[in-house]
């Protein structure tokens, strides 16, 4: 297996240079960083506030996986034109078999060289393209980290990969919960993991120490399979007329994902390689293999399959020259199939006594698709927490296509943010946060405006708050909680406080002062 990776893929989507510090955040995680930031000592994993106080000057973008796709859809265009079985592991990184290509250009390390030529036009010198042969997927991407332009390509002999492989740390699995009792047991490479008998392995870990166990041994647990997908198997959509609209063929594909799913299901099976096929009004039919290191969920399949649409639609426009009605009938999406391309048995997952959490997610993921088929594919978004010192601050909203939402997520549990923020205001939470936030006065007993000093102290108590030409008396107060924020950068600092504030009507509010005017903030 051969496999193209595009370092810093979501750094180079968003068109920054990489020798520009920029990140790339996901529920304020870092993801991904340009090789500037990472010099400044800018990691993965990272929280943003880090990362800036690493390199202040640090662009921060939040992630676009459709505009991931969208833009990486060319480069494996250009591999295509070299051979036919492309998967798409993700955003930046693509696999094929190399038996037949590397025959026909004489030898692997021609292969490689020609789908570098490939792809430099189309990367512009926006990134670069590394890749790499070797036994399996797991071990050619190994390698494929591994490479660099000045050596050229990483060539694997057949057979080796156990070998190469051995150096590597266990964390290479890139799964916590298994390498850290790895780890502590004294495992610090995947050569030692490999050493220990397969028997040993599964009695321990089960089935995932099983897959760690093959991987570490340069073994996939499922080899490509080069066998046509029996045809009972797909499920087609045909739009009357084109569909030339994201959301209309999102609304299709998470249909047809569903009954895909379903046949599956009633079979025993699991889709782990859906191969995801489009016709548009012209004639012109586009197929592109996608690959999850597990089995697809519905949600899955309907997520890829929407990412690829978005592509394809995109590059039918740059490259149509035609404007009007004429060019979307043009582009416009005749027909979509979906074809488990590879399956395996289904390991079956337990409910819980009520339905479990799977078949709730299964009912919000029918709903999620149909409110996207009406309003648009960012339309529907779920919080996420993040840090920060004031309620506004502490959640953040991004598209629900952008995750699984059958699917535990870590960002959405309240212990992922644990780090102090001096200057948060402490719990319990205001229940209404007011996006547009009214000023308001705030005065003391002697009619004089309340301020607070630079020591982050109140010029007097707080006596009267008057809110829409009313005044409030005040019968407990506390704070004030002052905040300093991004005092390096002079465009973007904020220095202000909060205050609490319990009116006579026994109402409470979060209150916050700002270049001596003071805003109603939330509501208790």
């Amino acid at each position: 297996m051969a496999v193209l990776w595009c370092p810093d893929w979501p750094v180079v989507a968003w068109g920054v240079p990489l020798d520009e510090p920029a990140i790339v955040v996901v529920g304020n995680r870092v993801v991904a960083s340009s090789p500037a930031a990472r010099e400044e000592g800018v990691a993965r994993g990272q929280r943003r506030r880090d990362a800036q106080s690493r390199c202040p000057d640090v662009a921060v973008l939040e992630r676009d996986v459709g505009r991931e796709v969208r833009l990486f859809e060319p480069v494996v265009d250009a591999i295509v034109e070299v051979t036919p079985r492309v998967e798409v592991a993700g955003p930046g990184i693509a696999g094929f078999p190399t038996k037949g290509p590397s025959r026909f250009f004489g030898g692997d390390k021609a292969l490689a060289s020609t789908v570098l030529d490939r792809i430099v036009p189309v990367l512009a010198k926006r990134g670069e393209g590394r890749i790499a042969i070797a036994d399996g997927m797991f071990a050619a991407r190994l390698a494929a980290r591994s490479a660099n332009l000045k050596n050229g390509p990483v060539i694997v002999p057949v057979g080796e990969s156990p070998a190469f492989l051995g150096g590597f740390p266990i964390a290479a699995l890139e799964q916590p919960d298994l390498t850290d009792v790895l780890g502590r047991l004294g495992l610090s490479t995947l050569g030692a993991f490999a050493k220990l008998a397969s028997a040993d392995v599964v009695g321990r870990f089960g089935k995932v120490g099983q897959l760690a166990h093959r991987l570490a041994r340069g073994e996939d647990d499922h080899p490509p399979d080069l066998r046509r997908p029996a045809p009972n198997l797909a499920v087609t959509w045909v739009f009357e007329p084109v569909a030339n609209r994201i959301d209309q063929c999102a609304y299709a594909a998470k249909a047809l994902a569903d009954e895909l799913n379903a046949s599956l299901v009633a079979d025993g099976l699991a889709c782990i390689r859906v191969a995801i096929e489009a016709e548009t009004h012209s004639g012109e039919e586009h197929v592109r293999l996608w690959r999850h290191d597990g089995a697809l969920s519905s949600a899955a399949i309907a997520e890829r399959a929407r990412w690829q649409l978005e592509g394809w639609l995109g590059m039918a426009v740059r490259t149509s020259g035609k404007t009007g009605d004429q060019a979307d009938d043009d582009r416009g999406i005749r027909r979509l199939t979906l074809v488990p391309d590879e399956v395996v048995p289904a390991d079956g997952r337990q409910l819980g006594l009520w339905g479990g959490r799977a078949e709730r997610a299964d009912d919000v993921t029918r709903v999620v698709a149909r409110i996207q088929a009406l309003m648009g594919a960012e339309a529907v978004l779920v919080p996420e927490w993040r840090g920060g010192r004031g309620p506004a601050d502490q959640i953040t909203l991004i598209p629900a296509a952008a995750v699984d939402l059958g699917e535990e997520r870590v960002a959405t549990g309240i212990g992922w943010v644990d780090e102090p923020w001096p200057g948060k205001v402490p719990a319990p939470a205001p229940s209404k946060v007011l996006l547009d936030q009214p000023e308001i006065e705030v005065v003391d007993t002697a009619g004089k405006s309340v301020v607070v000093g630079g020591r982050g102290e109140l010029s007097s108590p707080p006596a009267i708050v008057i809110m829409a030409k009313k005044q409030w008396a005040v019968s407990a107060w506390a704070g004030p909680w002052p905040a300093d924020e991004r005092w390096w950068d002079p465009l973007t600092q904020r220095r202000r406080a909060r205050l609490q504030v319990k009116l006579e009507d026994q109402s409470a509010h979060l209150l916050i002062v700002e270049r001596q005017a003071w805003y109603l903030e939330a509501t208790y």
